[in-house]
């Protein structure tokens, strides 16, 4: 009882000391973790917290999630389904996780279903596009596709573009990806609309994301963690408590998991589900364009 009260406190504290639920009425507000800043800051202040952990991002995806992130990324390739062929767009997607996943996935089904003469005379024409707004989260990407033997690879391309304004054609993709990034953007109904826009009929969208505990007990264990272990893991191992702390306070102003798949519902998906991970630790939200 003691830390569910010591918990409530601190999170009251800094809820209301760092975002005035009235701000939003101002149509020109938005909001950094539970900081109120303007639009056209947003993005700037988000491309510096990327940039700033872009060297470190994988182990502290490992050291924060004890590893978990690889099977939850695992779990959204197979939920894709991928085919050879497939053009696939991966968004936020820098350091290339899901594309590395996606792609390896095709060759392991190329190699098990064609006969070699038939694999001599198919041509793959696949395409994963990795499309990131911040360049230095890129560049890890491109230094770990080498480092596996991808780095001459043409089925992957490198895109530095920003997820509410995309260059892709309409109709263009066989599937699109988001993980981890979602969050962070300053408008998520125009990334779920630029989403259903390069999508073909058919084609599959899929949201990996930081999401709601509901489970009182977990709850309170899952904030202390967050508020009190990450930020500090941050600074120790990555020298920067702030764009941690950042991105703890970004998953609380995230919408529930109900609240995402309304928002995916209303950008024109059907078939709209999500499955939660670790009692909702993170999410799998998921529609089909049809």
């Amino acid at each position: 009882m003691a830390l569910s009260r010591a918990i409530t406190r601190n999170l009251t504290k800094q809820v209301s000391s760092k975002f005035s639920w009235s701000s939003l009425l101002h149509s020109h507000a938005t909001s950094f973790g539970f900081k109120e800043v303007h639009e056209e800051e947003k993005s700037k202040m988000v491309g510096n917290v990327f940039s700033s952990v872009a060297s470190n991002y994988d182990l502290m995806n490992d050291l924060m999630s004890a590893g978990l992130h690889r099977l939850w990324k695992d779990r959204l390739v197979s939920n894709l389904h991928p085919f050879l062929g497939m053009k696939h767009l991966d968004v936020a997607g820098g350091t290339g996780d899901i594309a590395f996943r996606v792609l390896e996935t095709i060759n392991s089904v190329n190699r098990r279903a064609m006969q070699d003469f038939v694999a001599d005379h198919f041509e793959n024409d696949t395409q994963i596009y990795v499309c990131d707004i911040n360049p230095n989260m890129l560049n890890v990407g491109k230094k770990r596709a080498v480092e596996r033997g991808l780095g001459e690879d043409r089925a992957l391309i490198w895109v530095e573009g920003d997820a509410e304004a995309l260059s892709f054609g309409d109709d263009s993709m066989d599937g699109y990806t988001i993980a981890f990034g979602i969050r962070n953007v300053t408008h998520i109904e125009k990334v779920l609309a630029e989403a259903y826009r390069v999508l073909k009929r058919g084609g599959r969208f899929l949201c990996l994301e930081l999401s709601h505990v509901e489970l009182p007990v977990v709850k309170q264990l899952y904030d202390y963690y967050s508020f009190s272990v990450i930020p500090a893991i941050g600074e120790i191992v990555a020298g920067d408590r702030d764009s941690y702390q950042y991105l703890v306070e970004s998953i609380r102003r995230f919408p529930s998991q109900d609240a995402f798949a309304r928002l995916i519902a209303d950008a024109g998906f059907q078939k709209v589900e999500y499955e939660n991970l670790v009692g909702g630790v993170v999410a799998i939200h998921s529609g089909l364009k049809l």
